[in-house]
Formats: structure tokens, sequence, C-alpha cells
């Protein structure tokens, strides 16, 4: 037993000897005063060559092909890393002479892992990779068949496990040992107290990752690394849960891992169910890792993900390119039954289109629409091929049942399994447990949050109409707000809000509220360093098109901006001219027109019908420039599926409630640094 206090030398001893004794790795030995590579020859080829039976002429032009490509440093570690990835994960391919087949040779028995030769070396030095680099040396380097594809580094159980995380990123660092760690794919951190973090290669310290697992083993760094680094599970967690996700490498949660595996369960035995996983832990990827393996693990299998997220079909081509798999995004119902009376393609998406009439916008997908769409389109000899499995995203709406429905008519043998996020409520739960089947795997909001997965949510309830009504009462308020600050800076901040208590105490409801939110910019937490921002629900397109047109005549002009279905069009304001004044039509149509104009630095007949290039940009801008886009004004659009780390304060205009209230407060809930330790709900509209 390593007692509390002990010293980093006795507890790295101590792993070794776990290594050896309980997990069954050779101890290749000390190696500091040793010239170490990432890819150690001998090793390979002796398992190339007695494990695996390839002669010497493909071993050596499969060992030319990785090194080559695991040390070319004309590359980013990111682009290296994950073509090494597919080398060790899909086998080099060799072509031994012209007009031949190529064979595959496979550097690591993914089948049969007891096959492969595990090994642990301590004090591994590794030259710095130019004139200019610093020499390392990781404390522990976990070996397969010759190539590093583990790091650990150590603490005393008095310092902090965050010391070798940091530890890890300064390594991957130019300046010190870059090249080391192009063939990585599993990077630690651990102590006797805390136990282990993982991540992979450029994993930000916050998203560093604590696996959670039932165990009798008592200490939490043996109990880590049993659980970790146990050769079939080392070798799973590689093959089965890694993505390069858009620049971002990426290694599954315990929770994603557990809900796959028990889906694997399901699936064998040709169940369907519910994977409930909480908002921001990561169903996106735990739904195309499941795919992944569906597709390459069941014969005969196809696959269809059926959404009404927008977000999740922009961002589905791309993830799915992260596991090596192209999806296809059906353009139609018709489209759908096309594919599906063929055999091509195997991995399919289709998009459920909204519900809402023009210039109005609603969550509500139009699921009857879309099975009449398929209906109409089948065609009389219509039989879907192949051994079909369907993903529902947001299984818990009242429609799902109706969808279920329609999509058994056409797919009668298919396995359905539902994702969601959201807490079912008694009248959904009995539906979707009904339609989808029992819960296959539940991982819940405060597990996530004690998980560090995402942060908790703290709720405050304004009623503008009642507290800003009288002078007194806007004194209080305005010393309430400004509580903590200086004298000095008070009299400041007045002098730039001279005109606030003439629009607390005469204006309009709307007025209030934008004035609420933009002192809320100039004192609340992360709003006014720029290191977050907010959303603003409002109840109508209108109502955010009026919030639009306050903020746009103050500071805020350039940095806010309207997301919503609505795209102007001429024939909105045909026969809505009457002489009397502007319409709420005639005066949307004219905001939305001069947003686009503004933004796009166009007259406004041309950048009307540029919504969607807007939508995309003012996005990015949102998540990736906080100070520069501080507030995005939406009534129904990216309430669900709009992940934006920056995002901080949710301001809610609208009566809200159920699952669409729970969906859209979790936008703010995604960590993004040390600062962010909560996500804000603002309740403009409580009663």
């Amino acid at each position: 037993m390593i007692k509390v206090g002990t010293p980093e030398r006795p507890v790295q001893n101590h792993v070794i000897e776990l290594f050896s004794n309980t997990l069954g790795y050779e101890y290749l030995g000390n190696w500091i005063d040793r010239n170490n590579n990432n890819i150690e020859e001998g090793y390979l080829r002796a398992f190339l060559r007695e494990r695996q039976g390839y002669d010497d002429g493909l071993i050596k032009r499969a060992l030319h092909e990785l090194t080559r490509m695991a040390g070319d440093q004309s590359r980013s570690l990111y682009d290296i890393n994950k073509d090494v990835y597919g080398l060790l994960r899909y086998g080099v391919k060799i072509k031994e002479g012209a007009g031949e087949q190529s064979k595959t040779v496979w550097l690591i028995d993914w089948s049969h892992p007891e096959r492969n030769h595990f090994a642990i070396a301590e004090e591994v030095t590794v030259p710095a990779s130019n004139a200019k680099a610093y020499t390392k040396r990781p404390d522990i380097v976990l070996y397969v068949n010759g190539i590093a594809l583990g790091v650990l580094e150590l603490k005393r159980s008095t310092v902090s496990v965050s010391e070798g995380i940091r530890q890890n990123l300064d390594n991957q660092k130019k300046e010190f040992i870059q090249p080391f760690f192009t063939t990585m794919q599993l990077v630690m951190a651990g102590n006797t107290t805390q136990g282990v973090r993982y991540g992979t290669i450029q994993t930000q310290e916050k998203y560093y990752l604590t696996w959670k697992e039932k165990s009798a083993v008592e200490n939490p760094l043996d109990q880590h690394l049993i659980q970790l680094c146990s050769k079939q599970r080392f070798l799973e967690l590689i093959h089965d849960f890694v993505v390069f996700d858009a620049g971002t490498k990426k290694i599954c949660r315990h929770n994603q891992y557990f809900g796959i595996k028990a889906s694997q369960d399901f699936i064998r035995r040709r169940e369907g169910g519910i994977i409930w996983h909480s908002q921001g832990s990561g169903k996106t990827l735990t739904m195309v890792w499941l795919a992944k393996w569906i597709l390459e693990n069941r014969s005969d299998a196809r696959l269809l993900i059926v959404t009404d997220r927008t977000e999740l079909d922009d961002q589905i081509e791309t993830v799915f390119l992260g596991v090596d798999e192209k999806i296809y995004q059906t353009k139609s119902g018709a489209d759908l039954i096309a594919c599906l009376n063929d055999t091509r393609p195997i991995l399919m998406c289709s998009l459920i289109h909204k519900f809402g009439r023009r210039g109005e916008e609603s969550d509500e997908a139009d699921v009857e629409g879309f099975a009449a769409e398929i209906k109409n389109a089948l065609p009389p000899d219509f039989r879907a091929k192949g051994d079909m499995h369907v993903f529902v995203d947001e299984c818990h709406r009242t429609q799902s049942a109706k969808l279920h429905q329609a999509m058994k008519q056409i797919l009668p043998d298919a396995l359905f399994i539902g994702y969601t996020g959201t807490p079912l409520l008694k009248k959904d739960k009995k539906t979707s447990l009904e339609v989808f089947g029992r819960y296959i795997h539940t991982y819940k909001f405060d597990e996530a949050v004690a998980d560090g997965v995402v942060v908790d949510l703290r709720y405050e309830a304004r009623d503008i109409d009642q507290h800003i009504t009288s002078q007194s009462k806007i004194d209080q308020w305005f010393e309430a707000k400004t509580r903590g600050l200086t004298d000095i800076a008070k009299a400041e901040l007045k002098k730039r809000w001279g005109t606030m208590q003439k629009v607390l105490s005469s204006q309009s409801r709307l007025e209030k509220i934008v004035a609420d939110i933009l002192l809320d910019m100039e004192i609340r937490p992360r709003l006014m360093d720029g290191h977050g921002n907010a959303m603003l629900v409002t109840s109508s397109i209108y109502e955010a098109c009026k919030c639009y047109e306050l903020f746009d005549k103050t500071d805020f002009k350039g940095k806010c901006a309207i997301v919503t279905s609505y795209k102007p069009q001429p024939a909105d304001i045909k026969g809505e001219e009457s002489g009397e004044g502007m319409t709420e039509k005639l005066r949307q149509y004219e905001i939305y027109r001069r947003m686009l104009a503004d933004w796009f630095n166009e007259p406004e007949d041309k950048a009307m019908y540029r919504v969607d290039e807007f939508e995309t940009k003012v996005k990015e801008k949102f998540i990736k420039e906080p100070g520069q886009m501080k507030l995005l004004i939406v009534v129904d659009k990216l309430l669900t599926g709009f992940d934006a780390p920056s995002a901080t304060y949710l301001y809610i205009d609208k009566q809200m409630q159920d699952h669409r209230l729970f969906q859209a407060i979790c936008r703010v809930n995604r960590l993004d640094g040390e600062d962010k330790e909560y996500g804000y709900i603002i309740d403009e509209h409580a009663q």
C-alpha cells in the first residue's frame, strides 16, 4: 500500500511493479542513458516476423512507411498522428510488385490482444528534435510491439496531477520532444491520491478525463491504471474509441464507453432501446463510435440516423470522417427511399425539417410531413436492403412515436435505438419506452456535473415589470447590480449610463430587458472581460428584431445578431403597405435586411439573400471570438444541439417548460476555462 506523502520514486517503483506483475507488461528497464525513439524497430521486427509471420521484405517496407510517416516533421503533430493512427488501426498497405494486389501488414493484432508484446520503460530520455529544442524524460512509456502508444507522468501524492498534465503538454511542444508524440494514443498523469487523468495528444488540461468504474482496488492510482491499461482495454480504447474531430483528437469518456458496450450487447440480442446521456456529455460521438462498431462487426449492416437537429446534420459528415466513414446526407424523403431500396450507401443521415409557417418559427419537427413524403415516394417493389439499424436523435419528443410508426412501416425488420439527453416526463417516458424499449444506458446531469463534464447551472428570476418601475426601485436595482464596485467605478458607470433611469422608468418592457442585459455586460463575470457571452431567447421573431434594433443603437452595434429561421423575401411584405405606418411584418423585414446589409457592408437588396452565410459566420464568431460577438438573439433555433463553450448566460423572455426548457438552459453548461464556474439562467419572464 502506497501511503499519502510518499515521494515520487517509490510511487514509480510501485507502478512498475503493477504493470509487470498485475498487468503482464515486460519491464524493459531504466532508459535514462539510452537514445530512445517512439518506434523501437528491434521489438517491432521481432513481433512482425515471429508472431505475425511476415517475410523480411514486407517487414522492411512496412517499417519504412511507418517511420517515414511518423518522422515527417513538415506537418503538424495532429496531422502526423492522424496518419500514423491510420497505419496502426488499418494496417500498412504494401504492394509487392507492379500490377499485384496490395498486402496488409498489421502492426498490431487487434483481434488477439494477448499475442502482442506489451512493455514499459521508465525514465525514457528522448533527445531534442533540433538544436533549439530541449531533451526531456517521460516517467513511464507504454510500448506495444515496440511502438510508443502511451505515456504516464507521475507525481507524489502532495503534488497535483495538474502538474503532470502540464508536463505532458509542454513535452508536446516543438521546443521539446514533439516528434516523440507522433505515435502516442493515451497521454496520462497521476498520483496516489487523485488517481489518473487521461487524454490524448494536445488535449487541453480542462478536458483531461477521469475514468469511473466499480472496483475492489482501493488505491485510485492502481485502480485507474488497471482499468485503462489492461491489455485488452488499452487496445480496445485505441481501436474503437478514438476520433479525429475537425482538428481535435479525442478519446472517450467512461459514460460513452459503457454506453456503447451496453449497446453492443443489446444489438447482439437484436434488441433496441434508449441511450439517455445528459446534455453536453458527448452523445454525438457516442452515436458515431457505435455506428462504426456496427458497420465493422455486423454482417451486411446498414445504418440510418434520423435527426431534426440542423446543427447535428451540419457537423455529422465531419465527425464521421474522423473515424474514416463517409455518411450520405439524404436530400428528401424520396431520396431516402431510393437509398434504402438500393444496397448503397451503407451509412445515411436524414434531416426532418421543422414546422413553421413563413416568418414564424417552431422547434417541433414536421414528423407527419416527413412520414407522408416517405410514403408517397414508396415504389411498389420497395424492400430495404441489408441489415438496417436506425438511430433516432432526440427521441424524447412526443412525436417520436409517430416517427417510429412511420419508419417501422417501411423498415419492419430494422433495429431502433433512441438517443436523448433530456429528462423524460411521465407522458413522454411512457411513449418513449413503449416505442424504443428499455434503457440501454443512462448518464444523468448531476453525474456529468460531478465528473466535471459540464458546469452546474444557477437560476436567477427577474420580473422586469415588477422590479423596475419606481425611481426608488431603479436606485435599489442599480445598487444591487453594482454591489462590490468602488465609488469611483460606480460614478464612472453612471456617466456611461446617463440615460438608464429614463429608459427604465418610462420605456417599454423590452427596452428595460435590453438595459438590464447591457448593464450585466459591464459587471457580470466573463461578460465584462469578453471571455464569455450570452444568448437571449425571445417569444417571436418580431420580438427578436425589436430587441436587436435596441441593441444596435448602443455600443453593441456589430457585436449582436439575430439567428432564427426567418429569411426575408419580397413576398413577405406583399399587401402589407397600408399607409398607416409600419406593420410587424414590414418592420421585421426591414430590420433583418438592415442587419444583413450592415454585416456584409453591401446594399440590402443583395445582402438579404445571404442569411445562411450570415448565420454560419456569426455562430463561428460567437464561439471563437466571444468578445466580438457578445449576444445572439434567438427564438427556437440554436436551443438544441448548438455547442458554444463561451456561452455563459442565457436570458429567457419567453414561456418555456419541460424538455424544451431543459435543452435550452443546457446551452450554457459547456466547459470553457477555469473562470467558467457556472452557466447562468436569467429568467426575465419570472412571475
